[in-house]
């Protein structure tokens, strides 16, 4: 169980950092990626984008 939240953790710390150019190839804005303004800062939260990213490089772990 510790192991699945520090591979999210970290997954959404590589999905913020990368945010611009993941929203160009459409990651960021599935369903389940949560935006919005809590005392004037925008937070978003991409739960569906980093379930997905964590299952891609599990797959490449896996293979490589």
């Amino acid at each position: 169980m510790i192991r699945w939240l520090v591979v999210i953790f970290l997954a959404l710390l590589i999905f913020s950092g990368l945010r611009r150019w993941l929203e160009k190839i459409g990651l960021g804005k599935l369903p389940g990626d949560f935006r919005f303004r809590i005392f004037g800062r925008e937070v978003f939260l991409p739960v569906t984008s980093s379930v997905l990213l964590s299952f891609l490089a599990m797959l490449l772990a896996r293979f490589v």
